[in-house]
């Protein structure tokens, strides 16, 4: 069996949580399970759905703590979820779920094989297709968008259990976007904004000059697609439910806090030209160098002026203190512990500690570090989404200052099972010392 995954975690294993699913060519979405989807309104800058309120410092069930505050639209969709799946496919529950100002997550347990009113198995795919034909109709009624009842039914997509979306709009094969359960990639609709001051109204659209399909010309709520997780390991879909839970705080922290809870680009200056690391490759790797592997390096990296820079995600303060180097070679394996004790008594003094946490021993020094509270830089091995997500537990961190991102390299879409090369490794590892203006060694003096 083939097996894809759509949601990108971390290949190192790090503190990261895996919101993570599958499609296999023996899974045909008529069986049952657990489905976490999550789905994304055609204009997402109006922002349709509501808006959110609340103090990020109050705890869950205050009733101060962040929540979103529905509108019109919103609670239509709240109630179509609610209601409209179960009646049409019993075998459907739906369970936790958030109507976010521009999206939803939803968790649905599928009981049995999925089956349509008239008998014939179906999947989840002709279900979504059918909740939001129902969404679509109510909204164009609440923006007074109706259509004249004998022109319906031209060019729509079919009832809940009929044809349904093709297989290219319900993105099936499409990869969510790195560090959490994935959201849709936008899709963007002319629109009137809401009022400000206030939770937006329903927002009325104007007519597309194309008409979409399935719409008879008038502009969806919903854009095409969405994005589902099968969670398979345990505990995951308890981390799930976490994460729809706690959707409205981290988006009202990254509100609050742009400058250290969004990508910051190309805000990272390393000192270190293309020149300077072709060297060190060529002199690190030995045999292993390969011209048209240092051809493919350099083209992902992020550069200026022919030096490499860095994106970065978290507060850039932590760049300006005393930067160590956390970098394991296996020649040092013997002496792991006086070189973890060594790191740790810097971090205690008030050192930053900056790895790419390749290595295992990398990984041991920098989760103790963050175990014991003590601030680190981790060096990524991908770029920042334009959508990047990451878990709860880095949004946390980096926005208590206790956790730096920095990626030098431009963002490109990769399977869990993906390895990186040796040169990016290296490269990564020369990066780190360029940050720190310290070799790794230094634990050795």
């Amino acid at each position: 069996m083939v097996f894809r995954y759509f949601c990108a975690i971390n290949r190192n294993n790090d503190m990261e949580t895996k919101h993570m699913g599958w499609r296999g060519s023996r899974k045909n979405y008529c069986w049952a399970g657990t489905y976490h989807i999550t789905m994304s309104v055609m204009d997402r800058s109006q922002q349709p759905l509501g808006h959110i309120v609340g103090d990020v410092s109050r705890p869950d069930g205050d009733p101060l703590a962040p929540r979103v505050v529905l509108s019109e639209v919103g609670e239509m969709v709240e109630q179509e979820l609610m209601n409209s799946i179960h009646s049409h496919y019993p075998m459907i529950e739906v369970h936790d779920h958030v109507v976010m100002p521009d999206h939803l997550h939803f968790i649905v347990v599928v009981k049995r094989n999925i089956v349509s009113a008239n008998g014939r198995e179906t999947h989840l795919g002709q279900v979504i297709a059918g909740f939001k034909k129902g969404c679509n109709r109510r909204y164009w009624e609440l923006t007074g968008q109706a259509e004249p009842a004998e022109a319906r039914g031209q060019g729509e997509p079919a009832e809940a259990g009929g044809q349904g979306e093709p297989a290219e709009a319900r993105g099936q094969g499409k990869p969510a976007e790195a560090g959490g359960p994935g959201k849709p990639a936008e899709a963007g609709g002319p629109g009137k904004p809401a009022k400000a001051g206030g939770p937006p109204s329903a927002v009325i659209p104007q007519r597309s000059k194309t008409p979409s399909n399935g719409t008879t010309g008038r502009p969806p709520l919903f854009s095409y697609g969405y994005v589902d997780v099968m969670p398979l390991q345990e505990g995951q879909l308890e981390r799930q439910r976490d994460y729809i839970r706690n959707n409205p705080r981290y988006r009202l922290m990254r509100q609050n806090n742009p400058k250290c809870l969004l990508p910051q680009r190309a805000s990272v200056a390393t000192a270190l030209t293309l020149p300077a690391l072709k060297g060190y490759l060529q002199r690190e790797c030995g045999r292993q160098y390969d011209a048209d592997k240092w051809e493919t390096v350099s083209q992902r990296l992020l550069t200026e002026d022919n030096a490499v820079v860095g994106d970065s995600y978290g507060n850039l303060e932590l760049l300006k203190g005393r930067l160590l180097p956390v970098v394991c070679h296996r020649k040092d394996a013997g002496l792991f512990e006086a070189h973890k004790a060594r790191c740790l008594d810097a971090a205690a003094a008030g050192a930053v500690l900056v790895s790419a946490q390749i290595a295992k021993g990398e990984q041991d020094i920098i989760h103790t570090a963050i175990d014991q509270g003590f601030p680190v830089v981790r060096v990524e091995d991908n770029g920042f989404p334009s959508l990047y997500h990451p878990s709860e537990q880095r949004i946390d961190l980096c926005s208590g200052n206790k956790l730096l991102i920095v990626s030098p390299w431009q963002y490109a879409y990769r399977r869990v099972a993906d390895a990186i090369s040796v040169m990016e490794c290296k490269t990564m590892n020369c990066v780190v010392q360029a940050l720190c203006r310290t070799k790794d060694s230094w634990w050795k003096l």
